[in-house]
């Protein structure tokens, strides 16, 4: 385990309108809100066409192989995700959704681009006094967290 420690500063909310491609719109804020860190928490909709990646294909294989879960129709959604900046100093949105409709739901990472559906309530709780950032890992290519 590696940690560091942080404090809360500033606390957005956040409405993100229909058609809105989540991680795109949540990390344009943070530039233009100069949020280097931050909790996230949303609710609302997932439009059809939505792209999570629900998993690897096989458990501890290198490379990783993922694996994708296109959403059918719009589906009601809960997630939480961090943000934090990359070697170049951009905000990187990090962020699992609960995506369900009728008695089915699937659980994955929004970064292949999850669109709203009508709309999506966000709280984003910056974190401040902290220098934790995304490292590329070499051997899987992912943007892993070093606190």
């Amino acid at each position: 385990m590696k940690y560091s420690e942080a404090r809360e500063g500033r606390t957005f909310i956040i409405r993100l309108e229909d058609g809105e491609i989540v991680h795109e719109k949540l990390e344009q804020f943070a530039r233009e809100h100069a949020v280097e860190r931050a909790t996230v928490i949303a609710v609302g909709g997932a439009d059809k066409g939505s792209i999570l990646v629900v998993g690897p294909e096989e458990g501890h294989v290198k490379p990783v192989s993922i694996m994708t879960h296109e959403l059918y129709e719009a589906h009601e959604i809960t997630g939480s995700g961090t943000i934090f900046p990359d070697e170049e100093g951009n905000p990187v949105l990090h962020m699992h959704m609960a995506c369900g409709r009728e008695e089915n739901t699937v659980t994955g990472c929004i970064r292949k681009g999850v669109k709203v559906w009508l709309v999506m309530e966000v709280i984003m709780t910056e974190l401040l006094g902290n220098g934790a950032r995304r490292k590329t890992e070499p051997e899987t290519g992912f943007k892993l967290l070093e606190p």
